[in-house]
């Protein structure tokens, strides 16, 4: 089963996240988590927002780490990531020069350190199976 992607894109949005303080640092990025504001969230959306500051660089820095977050949470949130949470993905300056494989590793990492994880019920059922 996988989630859609939505984008925060209000200040709003990012600073009721932040205001939580439910965060995991990794070495390439930093994760912060808050429940969905509405009292109706979909059950297959995600919403994630994305923030580089200028400490990890000039534009052409900034923009190439916000396009490499984009596409590890595009690899990794819709499957793994749990549905009615709001998300901000945080760049650093070793967004950059972090291996990709490790960077995914990093934001996997997050998710499991900020109980959102999604747990599948699928994974559980062939071990049951097995022991017939």
């Amino acid at each position: 089963m996988s989630a859609q992607l939505d984008r925060l894109k209000k200040r709003a949005d990012f600073l009721r996240v932040a205001g939580l303080r439910r965060k995991w640092a990794a070495p390439g990025l930093i994760l912060q988590a808050a429940p969905c504001p509405t009292k109706d969230p979909q059950a297959d959306s995600l919403r994630v927002g994305f923030t580089v500051s200028k400490k990890v660089g000039n534009s052409v820095c900034r923009n190439r780490a916000r396009r490499r977050l984009r596409a590890a949470v595009a690899e990794i949130f819709p499957s793994r990531a749990t549905p009615g949470l709001d998300y901000v993905v945080i760049g650093r300056r070793e967004t950059l020069d972090r291996p990709y494989s490790l960077l995914l590793q990093d934001l996997a990492t997050a998710l499991k350190r900020l109980g959102a994880l999604r747990v599948e019920p699928a994974a559980t059922a062939p071990a049951a199976q097995g022991e017939k």
